[in-house]
Order: C-alpha cells, then structure tokens, then sequence
C-alpha cells in the first residue's frame, strides 16, 4: 500500500455509506522487524496542519487547537482496525454515530450556529 496515494486525502465513509471525513494524516506503528505499518487515520484541520507543515501548517493546526470544543483537543483518530476496506474511499465497519465528533465541529455548533435564531428548532 502506498500511504501517499491510497490513504491520504480520500473520503472516509461509514458502514451505511455516510461521509466521515477526509483522512488528513496516518499514524504509524513498527514492528519487532522495524517495518512500518498502518495504526490510525487521523482527521480534522489540525491533522492536516501538521502534515502540511511549515509557518503555514503550524498556522492552521494552532488555529484549529484554539477552535476546538474544548480548546485543546487532538485530532480524530481512527483506529486502522475499524477500516473494512479501502478502494476510491476508505469504508468503516462502524456507524458514524460511533466515532468522536470533529472538535471544529463542536466549536461552529457552541459559537456559530447556535446563535443563529431558531438553529435550535430544527
């Protein structure tokens, strides 16, 4: 598999077909031989801050630490073992339901939208 071109910036689906998210960045383990290997999918603007690197990349990752729901959280991480498959998408064996909200998510919820008149009412 190579990690640049069949993991990186693919959708990433539940088991019923619903988006997740993009994988923004992989976490990697090695085994007693020293080879690496797939552990996590890492998610969210911070993720991909990190990845991109540079002023920028600290930018957007130190943007994305603040803005969190609470401030500080890591990024999603999900587990390699819940991926079922991997072909144009990366499809879970789990519901969405099941996975961490996306901490931006969060913050736009407490501080955006829910000062919108009548976003509760939906």
């Amino acid at each position: 598999m190579l990690i640049g071109f069949d993991l990186l910036d693919r959708q990433i689906v539940d088991r019923d077909g619903e988006p997740v998210g993009k994988v923004d960045d992989v976490e990697l383990d090695y085994d007693e031989r020293g080879d690496a290997y797939v552990t996590g999918l890492l998610l969210g603007q911070q993720a991909l801050g990190e990845r991109i690197g540079g002023g920028l990349g600290r930018w957007i990752s130190a943007v994305a630490r603040r803005m969190s729901e609470p401030p500080g959280q890591p990024p999603i991480r999900i587990g390699y073992d819940l991926v079922a498959k991997v072909d144009s998408a990366v499809h879970l064996s789990v519901a969405r339901e099941l996975l961490p909200e996306p901490p931006l998510e969060g913050w736009l919820r407490a501080h955006l939208i829910g000062r919108i008149p009548g976003a509760g009412d939906a």
